[in-house]
């Protein structure tokens, strides 16, 4: 079991300090038990607790999920998720991307049932918003995860820094400086991100 903040160890159920090796299975009933935590899963059966967010960076995925819905709603050839969904990834890390977007074709391909649970599906597109408490080389490492798992597009904005890291199949991740707006295209056709409500 890892966590990011010592001083949140306290708040962490006893019963959960030093979980490895828990299958999917497991985790999803964890899942259930601890409803009031932020589980994820990595790909080597490690829970990771994530301590929950101050109000900035609330305030922050607020304003990133709504710019994505508000596009997602007007192309209509895709799906938009918030931070509170969780994904089953081909590797069988269970993870939850601050925001994420799947194309409707990928997603119609699903079983209702699928679509209730944790969606056995990498998203085409995937966004993490830094927060104070999280590691950027934890965050790198997640975000190189997504792609190797089937992502077509992923960003990665620390607003401490205001950079956003562009992550592509096949590429270097891009590092853009205190941009204005980031580009969803080609994937996200007309997407772009405007960054003074993030920064």
């Amino acid at each position: 079991m890892s966590h990011n903040l010592t001083q949140l160890e306290y708040h962490i159920p006893p019963e959960l300090i030093g979980l490895h090796e828990v299958t999917p299975e497991q985790f999803e009933q964890l899942c259930q038990d601890y409803s009031d935590l932020r589980l994820e899963l990595t790909s080597t059966g490690e829970v990771i607790v994530m301590p929950g967010t101050g109000a900035q960076t609330g305030r922050r995925n607020a304003n990133l999920t709504y710019q994505l819905m508000a596009w997602t709603k007007k192309n209509a050839t895709g799906v938009c998720f918030d931070s509170s969904t969780m994904f089953a990834l081909p590797n069988t890390a269970r993870r939850s991307p601050d925001a994420s977007w799947i194309r409707r074709e990928r997603w119609d391909s699903l079983t209702q049932r699928q679509k209730e649970r944790f969606a056995p599906i990498c998203p085409d597109f995937v966004v993490e918003l830094r927060s104070p408490s999280d590691r950027l080389l934890f965050l790198f490492s997640k975000m190189s995860e997504y792609i190797a798992n089937g992502a077509s597009l992923g960003w990665l904005i620390d607003p401490s820094t205001r950079r956003v890291y562009v992550y592509r199949p096949n590429e270097e991740a891009v590092v853009l400086e205190n941009p204005e707006s980031v580009s969803g295209e080609p994937l996200l056709l007309g997407f772009s991100l405007q960054m003074a409500e993030l920064w």
